[in-house]
C-alpha cells in the first residue's frame, strides 16, 4: 500500500506538505498542491484513517443513532446525514438500536469519544435524555435530532422540526376537501413521540367545530403491519369515516392495506393522509398524500450542530435549530368524500 512518504517523495515535497494538500489547510502553492493531487491519483493514496485517529488523539468520524434501520425514513435520512457529514471531512457510524435502551446506551458508551467525535441520535419513544445528558457530561458532543416540539426544547443541543404543524397541515387539508368524520392512527403511544402531531391534529379539526372522541383514535407503533391493525379496529368500530390521518408514512401505507382488504375504494370511500414522505409514499398506487418533513434541510443542520459542538467551548449555552415548517404533499390518497 503506498504511503504518504512516497507520495511526497514522488511529489517532490514534504510529508507535511502531501499532509496539509489532503487536508485542505496550510499556505500551499497551487502548482505544488496540484502536482501533489497528481501524485495521490497516479500512485492511489487512501489516507491510514485509523493512524491518523492515533496521531491526532481523535477519530474523524460521526455517529448516527436511530430506532429501527427497517424504517425506511431511517436510511434515507442517513444517507442525508452522510452527505453532509462528507463534506466537512467526516465519516459516518450508524447505530442501529432496535427501539431497546439498554442497546442505546452500549451504543453511546461505545462509540462515544473512542470511534466517534461526536453523536447524532434520532429523537424516538426509547431515547433516554438522562443517558445523552451524561454523555455530553463526560465530553462527548451530543445533538438530539427531529425533537418535535419547539416551544419545549429538550436539555441538549438540538435540530427541532415543529410537527404540531404537521397535524394541522393534514387537518385543514381534509376540511377543506368537505370530511367531517374523521379518524386518527397515531404511530406511538398517547404520551409517545407522535404525540404533537396528533395534537396538531385534533385541536385543528375542534376548532373548525367536529369532534373527534377517542373512539375515533388508535393508537399503536410506527409500521406498516401496526397501521393496518389499527385501521381494522378503527373502520369496524366506526364505520361512517370518511378520511383517516396517520402520524407516519408507516401506519399511513397500513391504513392503505385494511382500506384494499375491506374492499374500500381510495380515495372515493376513504381519504388517507401521513406524515414524512418517504420514498414509498410516493410509489405506492394510490399514491399516500402527506405532509413532508424537511429531512435534508435538518441532517445538515444536525451535522453543522455536530461539528460546531465538537469545538465548541465547554458549559456554552444549549444550541437550537429549528427547520423549514413541513409542507402538505397532496397525492392521489386524497379526495372529495362521497356525496
Amino acid at each position: 500500500m503506498t504511503t504518504l512518504v512516497e507520495v511526497a517523495r514522488a511529489a517532490g515535497v514534504t510529508a507535511a506538505t502531501v499532509s496539509n494538500v489532503l487536508r485542505n489547510r496550510g499556505k500551499v502553492g497551487e502548482e505544488t498542491r496540484r502536482r501533489v493531487l497528481a501524485a495521490v491519483e497516479s500512485m492511489g493514496y487512501r489516507p491510514n484513517l485509523m493512524a491518523r485517529a492515533l496521531v491526532e488523539g481523535k477519530p474523524h468520524t460521526m455517529a448516527l443513532v436511530v430506532s429501527s434501520i427497517a424504517n425506511p425514513f431511517y436510511p434515507e435520512f442517513a444517507l442525508e446525514v452522510e452527505r453532509a457529514a462528507r463534506k466537512l471531512g467526516y465519516f459516518l457510524l450508524v447505530c442501529n438500536t432496535n427501539d431497546d435502551p439498554a442497546q442505546e446506551r452500549a451504543y453511546l458508551d461505545a462509540v462515544g469519544g473512542a470511534l466517534a467525535q461526536g453523536v447524532i441520535v434520532m429523537n424516538a419513544d426509547f431515547v433516554q435524555l438522562d443517558a445523552l445528558q451524561d454523555l455530553r457530561r463526560r465530553g462527548v458532543p451530543v445533538v438530539l435530532c427531529m425533537w418535535e416540539r419547539p416551544q419545549e426544547p429538550p436539555p441538549l443541543p438540538c435540530v427541532a422540526v415543529d410537527l404540531y404543524q404537521a397535524g394541522v397541515l393534514a387537518a385543514e387539508h381534509l376540511l377543506r376537501l368537505g370530511h367531517k368524520q374523521l379518524g386518527a392512527v397515531c404511530g406511538s403511544e398517547p404520551t409517545g413521540n407522535h404525540q404533537w402531531r396528533l395534537r396538531g391534529f385534533i385541536d385543528t379539526v375542534q376548532k373548525a367545530g367536529l369532534d373527534l372522541p377517542a373512539s375515533h383514535l388508535r393508537y399503536g407503533h410506527d409500521t406498516i403491519d401496526e397501521g393496518r391493525n389499527a385501521a381494522h379496529s378503527l373502520l369496524a368500530g366506526v364505520p361512517g369515516l370518511t378520511a383517516v390521518f396517520a402520524t407516519n408514512d408507516l401506519p399511513a401505507l397500513g391504513v392503505l392495506q385494511a382500506a384494499a382488504e375491506l374492499g374500500l375504494e381510495v380515495p372515493r370511500d376513504l381519504s388517507v393522509i401521513g406524515v414524512t414522505d418517504i420514498q414509498l409514499a410516493h410509489q405506492m398506487r394510490p399514491a399516500l398524500s402527506t405532509v413532508a418533513m424537511p429531512t435534508a434541510e435538518a441532517a445538515m443542520l444536525a451535522v453543522q450542530m455536530l461539528q460546531s459542538e465538537i469545538t465548541a467551548q465547554p458549559d456554552h449555552p444549549l444550541p437550537i435549530s429549528i427547520t423549514e415548517p413541513p409542507r402538505l404533499v397532496v397525492r392521489a390518497s386524497t379526495g372529495k368524500p362521497r356525496a
